[in-house]
C-alpha cells in the first residue's frame, strides 16, 4: 500500500533552517508529481510547493517563494522540503502529499511538526 513517512521537523530559532524528508512506498514514486502542504494551528491547509516527476521543475507558494525549495531524489524515493530563513508564521504541521497542486490528494503523509520560537 502507499505509504509517505515524514522525517526532520521540530524547533527551529527564526532566521534558522529545517529540511523535511519523505519517504514513498508502495507506488512508483518517480511517476508522480509530490506536494508539500502545511497546517497552522486554527488554519486551514495550505499549499506550500509540488515539484514535478523528475524533480526539474517545481511551483511555489507566493507566502515561500525563494524561502523554501522543494527536490526529490528518485533513486531513494524520497521527497525534500528545505526551509530557510524561518519566520514563526512558518510554524504548521508539514504534510507530504502525491500529486500536483493544491489537492485534492489521495495520498499524505502523517504530518510532522515543525516549530519556529526564540
Amino acid at each position: 500500500q502507499v505509504q509517505l513517512v515524514e522525517s526532520g521537523g521540530g524547533l527551529a530559532q527564526p532566521g534558522g533552517s529545517l529540511r523535511l524528508s519523505c519517504a514513498a512506498s508502495g507506488f512508483t514514486f518517480s511517476r508522480y508529481p509530490m506536494s508539500w502542504a502545511r497546517q497552522a494551528p486554527g488554519k486551514g491547509l495550505e499549499w506550500v510547493t509540488s515539484i514535478v516527476e523528475d524533480g526539474s521543475d517545481a511551483t511555489d507558494a507566493d507566502t515561500v517563494k525563494g524561502q523554501f525549495t522543494a527536490s526529490r531524489d528518485n533513486n531513494k524515493n524520497t521527497l525534500y522540503l528545505q526551509m530557510n530563513s524561518l519566520k514563526p508564521g512558518d510554524t504548521a504541521l508539514y504534510t507530504c502529499a502525491r500529486g500536483w497542486g493544491p489537492g485534492p490528494y489521495n495520498y499524505w503523509s502523517q504530518g510532522n511538526q515543525v516549530t519556529v520560537s526564540s
